[in-house]
């Protein structure tokens, strides 16, 4: 009994192992069958560079880094844009460490996208796709222009840094941007460099014998644009490949879990907003001068403000304006309702009030004061937003005129039938009023002639009607015509 109870015991010890190594072998089956794979970030980046866009990669790029085991993967297809807006998501994606961005060409990086695509770690390009060109340009009259060599120093030395982070040829980065750069590939000792025609000619004597190669690679008055293969080649692109899974299988990142960061509707109506905000402010301005010229507050009002608030929020919502503009812009607005309302004709309120909204509006469309001379393109941006507020302003004003000599009349003189009609053609007024008034009896605006109000000639207060002109309280006027019972006057001239 004794022997079979030692003998027995051992035998459910080792029964009971074996189930536990069962379920544990089982239970790593199962982890193995379903591993939870790493986390893939996609961010789109497609169209035009501009502060929209920042503003969305900012969002996307602060989502990824909550996980920092994730790969983030920009997938880009762009002809590029403005320059503070790219700078913006450079800033952004340099965030992310080198080890966990990629950039994905789709379709092209050109201009400020190549600048976007070499700021990640990583770069794989789909075949037939491009990158490069890089040089900075602006538009005038003749069309587009190259930007001089103030402009391209400070761009050219972005990529340079770029490029030394993630390990691209620095030489062959800055010559995406100044097209009188000449590379070559130099192959010495057997291996190969990337050096431009400075460096080559500082080579000493000994080591330019030892040149077993020399290509030019990049001519004189060319800007680097390169292809899939290209890039391959020269040492960018890390693989040419089809599609992302591709490149996460090439990356050996087979299981994962993708997650796709695309613009929300709101961020989508903020860029086409932003499109559209020259035409919106130049409504918004020409509707605020019609209700300037028109008494009460009404519909114009409403959709001069409604215009001008949309502008504003769209660019508060990119991170361009804050809340100095607002304040600035609605100080702009009180000046001008104190010229209306308060002070008689027009003075140093109304004009206050045109430079504070022009003001207002032009630091609404940037994010800087006063332009830094180490960045020219603020200064580019600055002629820019001047030139686009003050055109608005100008078509503002003859769009208001247009609206008011032209457009608001007709509403008022055509509506359809049944009428009741009477003519007083032959009407004949004897009030006692306008008997005792005469043609250029002088006197004086009782209240705003806006254009109708009263007038005191002699000790008669009367009612009377200018022809289209506003005339302040206070102000000499003299009778001009009496016709009927209507008593029209205009202001005095100055003697």
């Amino acid at each position: 009994m004794q022997g079979s109870f030692i003998i027995g015991r051992p035998c459910r010890v080792c029964l009971a192992s074996f189930l536990c190594l069962m379920l544990s072998a089982a239970t790593l089956c199962g982890q193995e069958a379903k591993p939870e794979g790493r986390a893939v970030y996609v961010i789109p980046i497609n169209g035009t560079v501009d502060p929209g866009m920042s503003a969305f990669v900012g969002r996307a790029c602060g989502e990824a880094n909550q996980d920092p085991e994730s790969l983030v993967v920009f997938e880009i297809n762009t002809f590029g844009g403005r320059v503070d807006a790219a700078l913006e998501i450079v800033d952004t994606i340099l965030t992310v460490p080198a080890g966990r961005s990629v950039a994905f060409v789709k379709k092209k990086a050109i201009s400020a996208g190549a600048l976007i695509a070499l700021s990640c770690g990583d770069l794989f390009m789909r075949p037939a796709t491009t990158i490069g060109d890089s040089a900075p340009i602006a538009y005038s009259q003749e069309g587009p222009e190259m930007m001089g060599e103030k402009f391209q120093s400070p761009i050219r030395a972005k990529f340079r840094a770029l490029a030394r982070r993630n390990g691209y040829p620095e030489d062959l980065a800055e010559a995406m941007v100044t097209p009188e750069k000449v590379v070559y590939s130099v192959e010495i000792d057997g291996k190969k460099r990337y050096m431009d025609s400075q460096a080559f000619a500082d080579l000493t004597a000994d080591e330019k014998e030892r040149v077993t190669q020399k290509k030019t690679v990049v001519e004189k008055g060319e800007l680097l644009t390169m292809s899939a293969a290209e890039a391959l080649e020269l040492g960018f692109s890390s693989m040419t490949v089809e599609t992302i899974d591709a490149m996460l299988t090439a990356k050996g990142i087979v299981l994962h879990d993708r997650i796709r960061i695309e613009e929300t509707w709101s961020e989508t109506l903020v860029r086409f907003i932003g499109s559209i905000s020259p035409i919106l402010m130049m409504i918004g301005l020409a509707a605020l001068y019609m209700e300037m010229k028109a008494p009460g507050f009404g519909v114009p009002g409403f959709v001069g403000i409604a215009c001008l608030a949309i502008v504003f929020l769209n660019q508060y919502m990119v991170g361009l304006a804050d809340y100095t503009e607002l304040l600035i812009i609605v100080l702009g607005v009180v000046f001008m309702a104190i010229e209306v309302f308060v002070l008689p004709g027009f003075g140093l309120a109304g004009f206050a009030g045109i430079v504070c909204i022009i003001v207002g509006l032009i630091l609404m469309f940037q994010d800087f004061v006063i332009p830094d001379p180490s960045l020219p393109w603020e200064m580019d941006i600055l002629l820019n937003n001047i030139i686009k507020v003050l055109g608005s302003y100008l078509v503002a004003f003859g769009l208001g005129l247009f609206f008011i000599r032209f457009v608001l009349p007709r509403f008022s003189a055509v509506s359809s039938g049944p009428y009741l009609t009477a003519s007083l053609k032959e009407a004949h007024s004897d009030a006692s009023q306008t008997s005792r008034v005469h043609a250029k009896d002088t006197g004086e605006a009782m209240t705003p002639l806006r254009p109708s109000g009263k007038v005191k000639i002699g000790t008669d207060v009367l009612d009377v009607v200018t022809e289209g002109e506003f005339i302040e309280r206070g102000a000499a006027v003299v009778v001009s015509e009496i016709i009927g019972n209507r008593v029209i006057v205009a202001r005095k001239p100055d003697q």
